[in-house]
């Protein structure tokens, strides 16, 4: 059976879309731990993360460097983190969060955005690619 980010990498789910290429997506995570949560994921439904091959695998992080990059230029944070926690959904991805304090890497506090706010905020992310 498929996750739910293969459903979402095959179009059959809708996201907010920052970026993709061929073997990666990056979308804004709709239960945000801050604005700007994105999650970034190999388009090939591998469950764990280090069970993807060694050149997926750099790809992935070199995939989520330039998304993280572009966080930054459009959000207002101190820095970007990065997690991988995996046991929410059989389908591997990183989480890049913007961080103003450390609360905000802790999977407890969330924010709330409108499908306005996460549409105008993906388009600002992708403006900074």
């Amino acid at each position: 059976m498929s996750s739910i980010f293969t459903k979402i990498v095959n179009g059959e789910i809708p996201c907010y879309k920052i970026a993709e290429d061929e073997n990666y997506l990056a979308f804004l995570d709709v239960n945000p731990n801050a604005e700007g949560h994105t999650l970034c994921i190999p388009k090939q439904e591998i469950n764990k993360i280090f069970d993807i091959d060694d050149e997926l695998y750099l790809g992935l992080m070199a995939f989520s460097k330039k998304i993280a990059r572009a966080l930054e230029k459009t959000i207002h944070c101190k820095r970007i983190g990065m997690a991988v926690i995996g046991l929410e959904v059989p389908h591997a991805h990183l989480h890049l969060i913007p961080l103003n304090e450390m609360n905000e890497m802790r999977f407890q506090n969330k924010v709330s955005l409108t499908k306005e706010e996460f549409e105008t905020l993906a388009l600002a992310i992708q403006k900074n690619l």
